[in-house]
């Protein structure tokens, strides 16, 4: 079945993304529910992702669809939230991401998909290999966008490693970025080597 559980649970990751944003947009408004509101649809999501990973495997129910719509729905969540955090308008007060952070972090993403191109031009396969340092670094984001979300109610000593989550999130994007042009050239020369006249 190609809408199982697993990708149920994804895909409406994927569509919560919107009342996220619009919660995302209104944070600085007079009503200060919008922002517990974003702090809600946020743990949700973020746990949504462990869970469809969790019966995907427990189930035996991974499917082509399933590997394709959870990184879809972590990249979406991601990429709004860091954009929407980035600004003033929208950021929380005092705990506003630097506007270079959704930059590589963007950037990051881009340049994947741009290198998934380049191997599929290259050699006419499609290269997946998902890495733990990827993973590593979803969560580092997630942790970094929940933290601006309920920074206001930490303590004062806790508020104070805040700069040390964009620096930490920015650095584990920059050596993924690195890892994922390593192995994809790395699979490109061996393709090209086992196959002296690959499809261009």
């Amino acid at each position: 079945m190609w809408l199982n559980w697993p990708n149920r649970i994804s895909l409406t990751r994927i569509i919560l993304v919107v009342p996220l944003v619009i919660c995302l947009l209104n944070l600085n408004e007079a009503w200060r529910g919008w922002r517990y509101l974003a702090i809600m649809l946020f743990v949700a999501m973020a746990l949504s992702d462990a869970v469809d990973g969790f019966l995907a495997r427990r189930r035996h129910e991974s499917t082509p669809l399933g590997a394709f719509l959870d990184p879809v729905g972590d990249k979406l969540l991601i990429t709004c939230s860091v954009v929407l955090l980035a600004i003033d308008a929208t950021s929380v007060p005092a705990f506003r991401l630097p506007s270079w952070v959704p930059v590589i972090a963007i950037g990051k993403d881009v340049l994947t998909i741009i290198g998934f191109l380049l191997i599929y031009a290259t050699t006419g396969q499609f290269f997946l290999s998902p890495r733990i340092w990827g993973k590593v670094c979803t969560v580092i984001q997630l942790v970094m966008i929940g933290y601006a979300l309920v920074a206001p109610d930490l303590p004062v000593w806790a508020q104070r490693y805040w700069p040390a989550l964009w620096w930490l999130a920015s650095a584990a994007a920059v050596i993924v970025t690195f890892d994922y042009v390593r192995i994809g050239n790395r699979f490109a020369a061996e393709y090209i080597a086992a196959h002296p006249n690959p499809k261009r």
